[in-house]
C-alpha cells in the first residue's frame, strides 16, 4: 500500500494544532487525536513535531501514541475492520470469523491491504454482545455474523470504493 508522506503542509498544519492548544504538554493527547485527524496515522515525522512543539521528548509521545489503541503508527484501509474477541462474540466464533476475513483479504491482524480498502484489527469488546458474533467495518456494526457472510460484505464495500 502507497503511504501518504508527511508534506510540509501537513507538519505545518501539525504544528498549527499545537499553537491552538497553547504548546501545553497537558493537551497530548487532544493534540494527538487531532494531528492522527489528518493523516489517519501518526507517522515518525508528526510524533517528533508534536515533541518539539510541546517541548518533551519524542520518547514520552511515542510511548502515548503505543500505549492507547485508538492510535496508530500503519495507515489504516479505507474501510477498518474491527473483529470483536470479547467472551460473547469469542463463545460464538468470533475466531472464525477472523479466519475468514485474513483468508479473504490476505492480510493478518494490524495489516491494510495492498489496495488500500481495508485493515483489519481485534477488540475486546463493541458492547453489541447479543448479536454476538459481531465485526465493524468503517464503523458499521454486523452482527449474528457468520463465514459464508463474508465475502458478500466485503464485495459490498469494494463495490463502494
Amino acid at each position: 500500500m502507497k503511504q501518504d508522506n508527511c508534506t510540509k503542509e501537513i507538519l505545518d498544519k501539525v504544528r498549527q494544532i499545537c499553537a491552538e492548544h497553547r504548546n501545553d504538554s497537558g493537551e497530548l493527547i487532544t493534540v494527538l487525536h487531532q494531528a492522527q485527524h489528518l493523516l489517519g496515522y501518526l507517522p515518525r515525522e508528526i510524533q517528533e513535531v508534536v515533541a518539539e512543539c510541546l517541548r518533551i521528548p519524542v520518547a514520552s509521545v511515542y510511548g502515548v501514541v503505543t500505549f492507547y489503541s485508538f492510535f496508530t503508527m500503519t495507515p489504516k484501509g479505507k474501510f477498518p475492520i474491527s473483529v470483536c474477541m470479547g467472551t460473547a462474540c469469542y463463545v460464538r466464533g468470533s475466531e472464525k470469523i477472523l479466519n475468514e476475513i485474513q483468508r479473504q483479504l490476505g492480510i493478518k491482524v494490524g495489516e491494510t491491504t495492498e489496495d488500500g480498502l481495508f485493515s483489519l484489527d481485534c477488540l475486546r469488546c463493541v458492547g453489541a454482545c447479543g448479536l454476538a458474533p459481531v465485526v465493524t467495518i468503517d464503523g458499521k456494526v454486523f452482527g449474528r455474523l457468520t463465514t459464508d457472510k463474508v465475502a458478500g460484505i466485503l464485495d459490498e464495500y469494494r463495490k463502494q470504493a
